[in-house]
């Protein structure tokens, strides 16, 4: 199959959205922005063997892919409007291809997101995603507005991909059931687009986890030139962690990374509202710690045996 018969098959989706003028098929897409919102954008690559096991199904490589880059809009508070892909594929396998298309679209259609264009070339299996969605003027969620006395707040729970990594590498081993859950929460995670927007003009930053909980919150505690306070016992992890032992399970939870749940710190008073709207949606959402005055950053209480804060590609 030649390179646009491919896009034709694969990636010229019907019907398009009223603020898609044109779209794959063109040198480039022409998008109508509505009036009186601001444009946030956001860019990620996934590639086979760093981002994701070289044995993982199609259908779960397109779902996350596009997942992990509705996270960012969601850590924006944005509404997703637009997406690009940029496919590198070492050859050619039509029935792969239809299964990363299948899992890109289901996610895609769940949060109105549509493909307005891209690029497919030869080369390593890689996947770079550009996102593009709205908020109101000024209403974006940053990471730079945590203040002295805001709770610390994350939504889900911690370290189920960090286990489930583990267990397709074979270092770890759960009961059926439990690692099942852990090797989904890894392939499909959840973007919590719809808290993100929820969140606008409550939570004071925010940014979704996908280095490690303690290394994203250091981005965080810099951005607003505060530190944090946490407390390893609030830390919200999943039955299927509960058997491991303390240290490991803190390890996956504080340190794992690529569960893309939401960090944020919020104003106290904001509590039961933010509470209210998760209910909601079916979220959990748990207070871990508090923002303190401590311009040294981050203290837990729990010391682990060596310095690393989360995931680090050139580490």
């Amino acid at each position: 199959m030649s390179e646009f018969n491919l896009i034709r098959e694969y990636f010229f989706w019907k019907p398009k959205p009223d603020s898609v003028r044109v779209s794959v098929g063109d040198d480039a897409a022409v998008l109508t922005l509505p009036a009186n919102k601001e444009l946030v954008v956001s860019v990620d690559t996934s590639n086979a063997g760093v981002h994701f096991p070289l044995n993982t199904p199609p259908h779960a490589v397109g779902y996350k892919a596009l997942a992990v880059n509705l996270s960012d809009l969601a850590a924006m508070g944005a509404e997703p409007a637009w997406f690009t892909l940029a496919l590198s594929l070492p050859a050619v396998d039509q029935e792969w291809v239809a299964e990363f298309t299948r899992g890109m679209r289901e996610l895609a259609k769940q949060h109105g997101i549509f493909l307005i264009g891209g690029d497919t070339t030869r080369g390593a299996l890689s996947i770079t995603i550009q996102v593009m969605g709205w908020v109101p003027p000024g209403r974006a969620l940053l990471r730079s507005g945590a203040r002295h006395g805001d709770w610390v707040c994350v939504s889900g729970t911690l370290g189920d991909a960090a286990a489930g990594l583990a267990i397709v590498q074979q270092r770890l081993v759960l009961p059926t059931a439990a690692a099942a859950f852990c090797v989904q929460r890894l392939n499909y995670p959840t973007p919590r687009v719809a808290l993100g927007q929820c969140l606008r003009g409550l939570a004071s930053a925010c940014m979704d986890i996908s280095d490690g909980l303690l290394a994203d919150l250091g981005h965080i505690l810099t951005a607003s030139g505060v530190g944090a306070r946490l407390q390893h016992t609030a830390i919200p992890v999943s039955a299927a962690l509960q058997p491991l032992a303390l240290a490991q399970r803190l390890d996956f939870a504080l340190r794992g990374g690529d569960d893309y749940e939401l960090l944020f710190t919020l104003p106290k008073q904001h509590l039961d509202e933010v509470q209210q709207v998760a209910n909601k949606y079916h979220i959990q959402v748990t207070v871990i710690g508090e923002v303190d005055d401590n311009q040294t950053g981050l203290s837990v209480d729990y010391t682990f045996s060596d310095k690393r804060q989360g995931y680090e590609h050139f580490s």
